[in-house]
């Protein structure tokens, strides 16, 4: 599925960013995550602009924040009042959300341009870790409602023409999202099915024994992968991987392994 875009695509990158604020604030729980993100910010040069996909925003249509400063959006409750202070003034980039429009369209993907909506903690949470000094442009971009796997992988492949040098893909998510799971200690049972889809997926996404067409049809089929819907009873925080891998088109360079409040989980960078 490669084609000759493949020498200047832009860098990929799939995070799980945590359980709402909590990376932010200090909890024990998200250390390891931290630290990963951390180690992540440095394994690739600065980039110039980032587009981030977040698994909180879903909308009709694939959509992009064209302000010039987007707000941010405090979309979690009943978290300390500190998590609502959380500052990350990083501008938008309106040139950069017109030209993913653009591509998107011509991709024969339906899109907009929101010049309203801002930041969500998908964004701000991971980036206030990995580039703190918010100076950095970024774009959002929206999942769509529905949750096809098909269409985030297209809507990949349309990012993958992107012509802006040094742009860093984000799809912020989470490779492991079942909330009741996470509050409670969790049975013998339960942890094999956490760490057997954390197997399938770092296989599909990372090894070189697999061809393209193969992984796009893993990550298509992503429901029949062990425990998937143990992991994922809904794909939100899953899908956010398959625009990363949409851009790639190969395997991931790197694998990151981290424990969340108990529970296996990855990031993967292309």
């Amino acid at each position: 599925m490669n084609d000759n875009t493949s020498d200047r695509r832009a860098t990929a990158l799939f995070v799980s960013h945590g359980g709402g604020p909590l990376p932010l604030l200090g909890d024990a729980a998200h250390r390891q995550l931290v630290d990963s993100l951390k180690v992540i910010s440095v394994a690739f040069p600065r980039p110039a602009a980032i587009i981030l996909v977040s698994a909180h925003w879903e909308a009709d249509r694939p959509t992009v924040t064209g302000a010039d400063n987007p707000a941010l959006i405090y979309d979690y409750y009943n978290f300390p009042p500190a998590s609502y202070e959380i500052r990350y003034p990083a501008p938008g980039q309106p040139a950069l959300a017109a030209k993913i429009h653009s591509l998107l369209v011509r991709q024969g993907i339906d899109a907009a341009i929101s010049d309203h909506r801002g930041f969500d903690h998908g964004l701000f949470v991971p980036l206030k870790i990995m580039y703190p000094e918010a100076d950095i442009p970024c774009v959002q971009l929206s999942l769509v409602k529905g949750l096809d796997p098909g269409i985030h992988l297209q809507m990949g492949r349309a990012l993958a023409s992107l012509p802006t040098e040094n742009v860093l893909v984000i799809g912020s998510g989470f490779s492991f999202h079942n909330l009741p799971a996470f509050f409670r200690p969790g049975s013998a049972a339960e942890k094999a099915m956490n760490a057997d889809f954390e197997q399938w997926l770092i296989d599909t996404c990372s090894s070189d024994r697999i061809s393209e067409s193969e992984r796009h049809r893993r990550l298509v089929n992503w429901a029949e992968a062990p425990a998937a819907r143990f992991c994922h009873p809904r794909e939100e925080h899953l899908l956010p991987l398959h625009v990363c891998y949409g851009v790639a088109d190969s395997p991931a360079r790197q694998v990151f392994r981290f424990e969340v409040m108990g529970k296996q989980a990855s990031a993967f960078l292309w």
